[in-house]
């Protein structure tokens, strides 16, 4: 049977390429054999479910205990209707028990009792069961308020009576930490707290894919084709999705599927970024969900600085602890905290200026000559003309107020590239910029990004050496400076829009918009 790259559910190891799936999580069979009930939080579509499925299978297998993943997922309509929800979770667990265990080791009838449904349910199957019963309980960040309460209260309630009368060893599987699971209490929308399950002797989560096991993913599909990917190919590969699993099967499966469906031609690096192009633009489930994050206040609070190049304000610890938990960011080797990847890099602004995107107005592309190529000039007077006319108002339609003029600026140059070119970006905490590089054809052109905030100094002199940096990185020698001017009590942008002509101290040639 041939096999696939897998971006959708959980592997199944005869139709999918895939990794040992505990090797991300050492020590954790120790935290079992010492009856352990933990928690196991990691982004969406890392390998939990994968892991945890293996995981218990090999532990039934090793006759040492009866071990299964079951999921709280369909008691979430139900969150203030806690009976509802726990009849609703113990038929899905009846189900998995029937799906994976030998029919010696299935639960018995589920008790009839007036409350902690779970707790009796979870009493009778380990007094049933010959072996200790472990249980990992996937999704259970899908249930909220009454509902959510009231499991952990009753596994937390049971907990001194295992193993005999109560799990062996138990895990709740899910996006977040305890105390980021959805409650209506107290005026938050958080537990705050691990109260409800103090008993977790640890929090674990799920480390992405190495370069070596990246290497060793791809080299499934050389055996099982004859197609070879290059060194530099695996390389690019990491350094674009910093071993996010999604990302490294989605890019995988987009190359040999679509780009090069021929088993004799070998992948090269080129068809790493073709892919991650097709990536960017597609924006497959995983990608899009991205969005929803990005309008929770406290993720923007922390990605809205990180996008405008400014130092982080004063956050609470448990909010960057809450974007690293979801995977958006990570932490530096230097220790600061950064986008999680150069896909998602170029993910978040894009999805940001969506909506500027779609209110911009039909602009025709009189930046292209007859043969199709790019004229830079022509496209700086095309700027020009759409920013005065319609930047006042577009400003407003933008979600993130601090970085409003680069996405609708980002929102113009999509509209510039949909016809065959790229628009990379590159930001960092604390540079109070975004460069931009857009690529079109053979012309390659250098924007650097700056804001004259109010009680600020001219950025035109900073502005400058930063471009005069990135234009050297690039290889060019002319580019442009946009300096946007949000301060206070300033004429319309349509009368205070111009340009200028500076020189960096390299003598590259720049031409300085300011609006």
């Amino acid at each position: 049977m041939p096999k696939w790259f897998n971006t959708a559910g959980p592997c199944q190891p005869e139709i999918h390429y895939m990794l040992p799936p505990t090797a991300r999580f050492p020590g954790i069979e120790r935290i079992i054999a010492q009856r352990g009930y933990f928690v196991v939080h990691a982004p969406r579509q890392t390998g939990k479910t994968t892991a945890m499925l293996a995981l218990a299978q090999e532990l039934t297998a090793s006759d040492r205990y009866t071990a299964i993943m079951v999921s709280t997922e369909v008691g979430q309509p139900f969150s203030h209707d806690p009976d509802k929800a726990v009849t609703n979770i113990l038929e899905s667990w009846r189900q998995a028990a029937r799906a994976w265990l030998p029919p010696d080791l299935q639960p018995p009838p589920w008790p009839q009792v007036d409350g902690n449904r779970i707790g009796a349910a979870l009493e009778a199957w380990c007094q049933a069961s010959p072996r200790p019963l472990v249980v990992f309980i996937d999704e259970i960040d899908a249930l909220m308020d009454d509902a959510l309460i009231s499991v952990l209260r009753q596994l937390r309630d049971g907990y001194p009576r295992r193993p005999k009368n109560f799990p062996h060893s138990l895990a709740l599987i899910g996006l977040r930490d305890v105390r980021d699971y959805k409650v209506a209490s107290g005026g938050s929308n958080r537990l705050q707290t691990a109260s409800p399950f103090n008993i977790k002797v640890k929090s674990l989560t799920l480390r992405n894919f190495n370069q070596s096991e990246i290497l060793q993913l791809y080299q499934q599909h050389t055996e099982e084709t004859g197609q070879q990917f290059t060194t530099d190919a695996i390389q690019a590969a990491y350094e674009l999705t910093q071993g996010q699993p999604w990302l490294v099967n989605a890019l995988a499966k987009e190359i040999v599927e679509e780009l090069v469906p021929n088993p004799e031609q070998i992948i090269d690096v080129s068809h790493i970024y073709a892919a991650k192009e097709i990536l960017i633009q597609r924006q497959d489930t995983h990608l899009d969900s991205l969005a929803e994050r990005l309008r929770e206040d406290r993720v923007r609070a922390i990605i809205e600085p990180i996008l405008a190049g400014q130092s982080l304000p004063v956050v609470p610890n448990e909010d960057l602890q809450y974007v690293l938990d979801l995977g958006l960011c990570r932490l530096a080797n230097g220790g600061g905290i950064v986008i999680a990847n150069p896909i998602y890099r170029e993910v978040l602004p894009r999805v940001l200026a969506k909506v500027p995107q779609a209110s911009l107005p039909m602009i025709a592309p009189s930046w292209l000559n007859d043969q199709g190529e790019l004229i830079p000039n022509a496209l700086l007077k095309a700027f020009l003309s759409f920013w005065r006319q319609h930047g006042e108002p577009l400003l407003k339609s933008a979600p993130y107020h601090e970085i409003a003029p680069h996405l609708v600026m980002m929102a113009f140059l999509h509209r510039v590239v949909n016809g065959g070119g790229t628009l990379e970006r590159e930001y960092a905490i604390g540079t109070d910029r975004m460069d931009l590089c857009l690529r079109y054809g053979k012309t390659i052109l250098g924007i650097e990004l700056k804001v004259w905030r109010q009680g600020r100094t001219d950025p035109l002199k900073a502005g400058l050496e930063q471009l005069d940096r990135y234009l050297a990185g690039l290889g060019l020698n002319q580019g442009w400076l946009i300096i946007f001017d949000q301060r206070q009590g300033l004429r319309p942008i349509a009368e205070r829009t111009t340009t200028e002509v500076a020189e960096t101290e390299s003598k590259r040639q720049v031409t300085v918009i300011r609006g």
